[in-house]
């Protein structure tokens, strides 16, 4: 059987082809960073501080939970999912530290809580890149200090019992 498509077909099927491609290629939104101000919380300076001092002793982690929920929605949520929830295209951020929460020796706990510090900031600040694939664009030079550690807490408050 010979099937012939008319020239206003084959311009249908090539817009969808388009319409779809287009789709696939923006589903997850616009993932320019967007800058955060960090300005009514205390400024950290240029060295990069090695665990979150926003932690629950800080006179300034309400200020950083507010802002660090902003910023992670403006952020993060179009990836990781609002409220932290992944959708399984990302890494769902709620577990990951769930690892450490369960240790019952204080000092293996906080050594612990100190590699996903570590692995945290690194991540957000040069991104991650695996076979040419930017899985997550870099933050550093659009968010500082503050509003990276800002993000950590919100995620702190989200994590799975």
């Amino acid at each position: 059987m010979n099937v012939r498509f008319s020239l206003a077909s084959r311009r249908a099927v090539a817009l969808l082809v388009a319409g779809l491609t287009a789709t696939a290629v923006y589903a997850h939104g616009d993932v320019v960073p967007q800058a955060v101000d960090t300005s009514t919380l205390p400024q950290l300076g240029a060295k990069w501080l090695d665990a979150n001092p926003y932690n629950e002793q800080s006179p300034a982690r309400k200020e950083a939970l507010r802002i660090g929920t902003s910023a992670y929605n403006q952020n993060c949520a179009r990836c990781h999912g609002l409220e932290a929830i992944s959708g399984g295209i990302s890494p769902d951020l709620r577990k990951m530290d769930s690892d450490c929460s369960g240790l019952a020796d204080a000092a293996k706990k906080a050594s612990c809580m100190k590699e996903m510090d570590d692995y945290f900031i690194s991540t957000v600040r040069r991104g991650r890149v695996r076979d040419g694939r930017v899985y997550m664009p870099p933050f550093e030079g659009t968010l500082t200090q503050e509003a990276i550690w800002t993000i950590r807490t919100y995620i702190e408050t989200r994590r799975e019992p």
